[in-house]
């Protein structure tokens, strides 16, 4: 069966001479009409490190269920935490601020007085000048403490932000794949081939559907479909129309569609066969293909009756 990709359900091989016998079964019909499907996760995540480290811990294993900003994994950070709690210190240090503030209390009250000094000619000029030198020196150490301090407080923060990434949250809702490293290991964020976790949400199910092109303009966004899953989940499901693939394949005469079907209890599992039960689209007509206008037919000349 030759594959198909670029849509929903491009990836999932479908029988081409089985679509277009159902496409015969059910035209001209007013019975709803079935086709084959099957059941995806939403998403699928390889969850990776940020940077690379030793894996502490891995709290999570196959077959879990995991919650959006659930802990999945913590490498080990004993450096990045005592960088970070380093920075903090910093960050709140007053000692050179205070002693900034001192200075320029002492230079100011000192310039105050040569500058009455100096009014009076008891001083010259050149020591009066002098102090008001102290005064802008003192005034500029207090602010490059405070600058100081600033950036500890941003060294801090980008430190914290280290550290953070160092505990792998689950980004959805949903359940584990597939566990691919150990505690012990190193999580190297360049090898791309072998993630530490495989999630996959199924709060939410795709049901990629393959059909006749004959059934093309006969469904709509947000129209009800029912699932039936193969045994021995069964059931039937509702499910509403997400996608209406706009190419379609003229190789196989197809073309797919997307249902998505709520799934909040996590009971439907994914990666199974199904059926999917569209209303009465044998019975709408599709909409017109649009063509070139053809000119009216011109009558054909009388024949003359004269004898040639």
């Amino acid at each position: 069966m030759p594959s198909r990709q670029g849509g929903p359900g491009r990836g999932r091989v479908r029988g081409v001479g089985s679509a277009v016998l159902l496409a015969l079964c059910w035209a001209g019909s007013g019975l709803a009409a079935e086709f084959d499907c099957i059941i995806e996760p939403s998403k699928s995540v390889d969850v990776r490190a940020a940077s690379e480290g030793l894996i502490e811990k891995i709290w999570v294993d196959r077959g879990d269920t995991v919650k959006k900003d659930q802990v999945l994994v913590t490498l080990d950070s004993g450096v990045e935490r005592a960088a970070a709690e380093s920075a903090r210190y910093r960050a709140t240090m007053q000692g050179k601020i205070r002693t900034g503030q001192s200075r320029v209390e002492f230079s100011t009250t000192k310039y105050k007085r040569r500058e009455q000094l100096a009014s009076q000619s008891f001083i010259s000029l050149s020591d009066r000048d002098e102090a008001l030198t102290e005064k802008r020196l003192a005034e500029s150490e207090l602010l490059e403490a405070k600058d100081e301090r600033r950036l500890s407080e941003i060294e801090y923060q980008r430190l914290s932000e280290q550290l953070r990434l160092r505990t792998i949250r689950s980004p959805v809702n949903g359940i584990v794949v597939d566990r691919l490293l150990n505690a012990g290991e190193l999580a190297d964020n360049r090898d791309l081939r072998k993630p530490i976790l495989k999630l996959a949400d199924i709060g939410t199910l795709h049901v990629e559907v393959l059909m006749p092109i004959e059934a093309f303009g006969k469904l709509s966004i947000g129209e009800k479909v029912e699932v039936l899953p193969e045994a021995p989940v069964g059931g039937r499901h509702t499910a509403t129309v997400a996608v209406i693939d706009r190419v379609l394949d003229a190789a196989s005469g197809t073309f797919g569609v997307r249902l998505e079907l709520p799934n909040p209890t996590l009971k439907l599992p994914a990666g199974i066969k199904c059926r999917a039960s569209f209303p009465a689209i044998a019975g709408r007509s599709a909409p017109p293909a649009a063509s070139a206008a053809r000119p009216p037919a011109k009558p054909a000349p009388a024949v003359s009756g004269k004898p040639m």
